[in-house]
């Protein structure tokens, strides 16, 4: 008789694209939300949390076809196998869909504009890569139901707030403004968008919105490639282009170059030592003449397309009410080259920007780029009600941000775990617990060691470990004199790596103090290495 199988064991580790998140980088992240929160809450924003499943036709351009039903998204059907199944059902892919269904569902119960920020995991079922996963946070703020682009204005000054309350610094990071109107006015001049037939020249659109978005990676030369003929990069691989012809792909160009084409402007009114213009120096100290300068130049490109203008109109209103702000364009820029991928883009759009220099994986030297999107998007709660709703927000990259936060050194990467009072009798766990007891009352955090106490060495290793500051030590001869012993661990460590031994007895770092005094001490201790709160 056959032995019976057994059933294998099942493999421990997390599913391709997703990964685990332990200590300090739980509570980091923990404590950044907390601060943008805090920033979204000063703007008078009202906190919202929706469901984490949404069904797939609320989801929209994520719906699945027959042959692939998840794709982009982590979905499933209900009761696929019964006679009727039911709808079907997926994790959310960001946290804007999500809102218009809720402001179509509870419209009649919320404000007008109803004001919202939302926090949370996002699942997205795509291929990884070196740090990109299948799950991540999001952290995003938006307006519904106002169309006055005094709404996206705040959101982008509300964005550099937020940039600035988790420690990204005036100089290290710029919001990049744009619209797609405008955008649409230069395919409308360049013979690529009629607005009575959108749906034509959609294709070639889609290549030229691409090519503009890969301007920082390709630079001019490439992008124009892209809108003619089309490019074979350095592996010998072709991407075909968008077939424009050479005056088409110049007006285009000419609005992808229009950063660079007025600052060569500016140049020669303000000259400077530095052959290529110096954008932060030159926009800083004339803000003015830049915004007046670069708007003109934008209206003057997009003359003849209605959309275009008006476009421009926004822009300059937008511009108008930050530098009334006082956010200027050292943190605030209009930049023609930001498109945003999302086709339910309406209106202006803005991204947040890094600009400090990282070294990648490979070695190499590159700005950190961006940590954060957004824009207005008119048509997207329409697809519920029927009627346009006005909408605006952003989205930042908790994630992302974090990464940031770590490549400029603004993050400790250990997490400072508790006191903790060893054992020496077992017999007596409970006056060690009445010892926790009084420092979690005091606001500190600690624990019992819960291990075999027999090995008092291990009890000190598990300290080490959970990167304890104090230790606290109680044996019965302590107990009968009615004090404790009180190791500071940090000091401890500090002195063993090079203190001589009349150093080490100068520096005490173990303290025998009354029983009573045992909070006091260690709030002393943990006042001395900044770490009482």
């Amino acid at each position: 008789m056959a032995k019976p199988k057994k059933t294998p064991r099942p493999k421990a580790q997390t599913p391709k694209g997703f990964r685990d998140y332990f200590g300090a980088e739980v509570s980091q992240r923990a404590e950044m939300l907390q601060k943008i929160a805090g920033v979204y809450h000063r703007y008078g924003f009202d906190a919202l949390e929706s469901s984490g499943v949404e069904t797939v036709e609320a989801l929209g351009k994520f719906l699945p076809d027959v042959d692939r039903p998840n794709e982009g998204v982590f979905a499933w059907q209900e009761d696929a196998d019964a006679d009727k199944p039911g709808d079907w059902l997926a994790l959310r892919y960001d946290l804007t869909a999500p809102l218009a269904r809720v402001y179509a569902q509870h419209q009649n119960d919320l404000p007008k504009p109803y004001r919202r920020y939302a926090m949370g995991p996002v699942w997205r079922n795509e291929k990884p890569g070196p740090g990109r996963f299948r799950q991540f946070y999001q952290c995003d703020a938006d307006t519904v139901g106002a169309s006055s682009v005094a709404a996206d204005a705040e959101i982008c000054a509300m964005l550099c707030d937020c940039l600035e309350a988790v420690g990204i610094e005036r100089g290290d990071y710029v919001v990049r403004l744009n619209n797609r109107k405008v955008l649409n006015g230069i395919m409308e001049v360049a013979g690529l968008l009629d607005p009575t037939t959108p749906e034509k020249f959609a294709h070639e659109r889609g290549i030229v919105l691409r090519a503009i978005d890969k301007i920082d990676r390709l630079g001019p030369s490439g992008v124009s490639q892209l809108l003619e003929d089309g490019r074979t990069d350095e592996s010998g691989d072709f991407t075909a282009g968008a077939g424009l012809s050479r005056e088409q792909a110049n007006k285009v160009m000419s609005f992808i170059a229009a950063t660079t084409n007025v600052l060569n402007d500016m140049q020669e009114d303000h000259p400077q030592e530095d052959q290529w213009p110096d954008f932060l120096r030159l926009a800083t100290e004339h803000p003015e003449e830049f915004k007046t300068r670069m708007l003109d130049y934008l209206e003057g490109i997009v003359a003849g397309s209605k959309l275009g203008v008006e476009g421009v109109g926004e822009l300059r209103q937008i511009a108008n009410l930050l530098q009334a702000q006082d956010y200027g364009p050292d943190r605030i820029r209009i930049d023609p080259s930001v498109v945003r991928g999302l086709g339910y883009y309406t209106g202006p759009v803005y991204e947040a920007e890094l600009t400090f220099e990282i070294q990648d994986e490979k070695g190499r030297t590159r700005n950190f780029g961006s940590v954060a999107g957004g824009g207005r998007y008119d048509d997207l709660v329409k697809r519920f009600t029927g009627q346009e709703v006005p909408a605006t927000g952003v989205s930042i990259g908790v994630d992302r941000l974090l990464a940031a936060l770590h490549a400029k050194g603004r993050l400790d990467t250990t997490d400072v775990g508790p006191v903790v009072v060893t054992v020496m009798d077992r017999d007596r766990m409970a006056d060690y617990q009445a010892m926790v007891a009084e420092l979690r009352q005091a606001g500190i955090r600690a624990e019992v060691y819960l291990g075999n106490p027999k090995n008092f060495g291990n009890q000190l290793k598990y300290a080490d470990t959970r990167n304890s500051p104090v230790a606290v030590i109680e044996g019965g001869d302590e107990h009968e004199k009615g004090v404790v012993q009180i190791k500071d661990l940090i000091l401890g460590a500090e002195i063993a790596k090079s203190a001589t031994l009349e150093e080490w007895k100068d520096r005490p770092s173990q303290f025998e103090v009354p029983r009573a005094d045992l909070v006091a001490k260690v709030r002393e201790i943990l006042a001395q290495h900044g770490l009482e709160k």
